[in-house]
């Protein structure tokens, strides 16, 4: 592209202009056609944010520059390729993943974790996890604005007080259950660890159930990996279980509140395996109960 410079003019001189208006660094009433001091001002003001030279002119790597920093999220369809994508909108795609829970480094690029993050995410919300940024997954991530915007990326354990915890055993009803003995076990020992810790609890099993589940109870169907592609219900939220988890009650959170509405509120969680830390079924059945209760009390809380 020919370099633009001071005393030039025309439509590429306000495209520019509209563009260092839109990151505030140019008044709107500048915005003419006319590359003046106060462009050039304004370039060498972005030029230095950006680690460019301030030379006052828009070269070919400055211009990139400034559309990389002009777009936002939802401007384009994003997706994995090469070159990769890269610019504001998909560190806003990943700073808004981060913080839901689905670790992504807020790089601007597009590369194969920001990818991950982003299937992940889709399956959480029942979405189709192609790993393709489109109109329906912005429309989900704008929908949880309030639970991503300015919050950094999420750092919160899945710990509850006991107190804190019995409360929101009363407050809430859900109905756990599993397809499979192991997940049924599971299921079953989150039940009576509920019950436990508040007599009261509404977070039962299926197979505590005298009568069908009510319409005002979430369901939670407890999945291992080589179900999850058997699940009846696959419009539901998929919630995936790390081994190393820290993230995991924002996930849930994000599920239960992407199936508020439905008819019925269900939702899957899918634990890695039948095995955890070389310990036998019933313990490996137990500390899974113990993880999921917890960050769905968490989940609940928030």
């Amino acid at each position: 592209m020919e370099t633009i410079r001071v005393q030039h003019t025309g439509a590429a001189v306000e495209d520019v202009q509209q563009r260092l208006a839109l990151i505030e660094l140019l008044p709107e009433s500048e915005v003419d056609g006319v590359f003046g001091e106060k462009t050039a001002a304004a370039v060498n003001a972005f030029c230095l944010q950006c680690g460019l030279p301030t030379t006052g002119e828009v070269d070919e790597k400055t211009w990139s520059a400034l559309v990389d920093a002009t777009f936002s999220l939802g401007d384009r369809t994003l997706y994995l390729r090469m070159p990769y994508f890269h610019g504001n909108d998909v560190r806003q795609l990943q700073q808004a993943l981060g913080a839901l829970g689905f670790a992504c480094i807020a790089d601007g690029i597009f590369g194969a974790h920001t990818e991950a993050a982003l299937r992940k995410f889709q399956l959480n919300l029942a979405l189709y996890a192609d790993g393709i940024a489109g109109a329906q997954t912005y429309r989900a991530i704008r929908n949880l604005r309030h639970s991503w915007e300015g919050k950094p990326a999420a750092t919160v354990g899945v710990h509850m007080g006991f107190s804190r915890a019995a409360d929101v055993l009363e407050e809430h009803a859900l109905c756990l259950f599993g397809t499979a003995e192991f997940t049924r076990s599971v299921a079953s020992r989150m039940s009576n660890l509920a019950l436990a810790t508040n007599p009261n609890s509404h977070i039962v099993s299926a197979d505590s159930l005298l009568v069908a589940p009510g319409d005002d109870m979430y369901l939670v169907h407890i999945v291992l990996p080589d179900e999850s592609n058997n699940v009846k219900h696959k419009t539901a939220p998929v919630v995936q279980l790390d081994n190393e988890d820290d993230s995991l009650s924002l996930r849930i959170q994000s599920a239960l509140e992407a199936v508020k509405d439905a008819h019925p509120r269900r939702i899957a969680i899918q634990i890695p395996s039948t095995s955890w830390e070389n310990a036998g079924e019933a313990r490996t059945a137990q500390h899974y109960a113990v993880t999921l209760l917890d960050a769905l009390c968490v989940a609940l809380s928030r």
